[in-house]
């Protein structure tokens, strides 16, 4: 691997990691979700600054140059988030879902109760609430 790539590999994947834990002492970042960011950036820094191990893992892959499999790494691990997130957007999808149901039917139910109300008034039948005593 060229010293050129491996200071740009080195320097971004310092940046992702510092950008990271920056999101997350501000709170813009969920700690369940910052773990796989994290783990996949010190893996990246990790292989770009250890040129043994890429160059090992280059030619257990088959691949030409260390460069492509640090490439390969990365992508790999942008797969498995984007996999994470799909199921995460799929559980927070199905969990709206139901309380938008459930949110529908307590609104029927409240307006079947004030119509009640508004017949049993209109009848005069309307019961009057128990006053509560006031307890000091």
């Amino acid at each position: 691997m060229d010293v050129r790539i491996q200071i740009i590999s080195v320097v971004l994947s310092g940046l992702l990691l510092l950008g990271l834990l920056e999101l997350v002492r501000r709170r813009q970042l969920l700690e369940r979700y910052a773990l796989l960011w994290l783990l996949s950036s010190l893996v990246l820094l990790g292989l770009a600054t250890w040129r043994g191990l890429l160059e090992e893992i280059a030619s257990a892959l088959g691949i030409a140059t260390p460069t492509n499999a640090l490439f390969f790494v990365a992508f790999a691990f942008v797969l498995v988030l984007l996999l994470h997130f799909s199921i995460s957007v799929s559980k927070l999808a199905d969990q709206s879902k139901v309380l938008a149901q459930r949110l529908a039917l307590l609104q029927e139910l409240l307006r079947e109760a004030e119509s009640r109300d508004e017949a049993a008034e209109s009848d005069g039948t309307a019961e009057r609430e128990p006053e509560r005593a006031i307890r000091p």
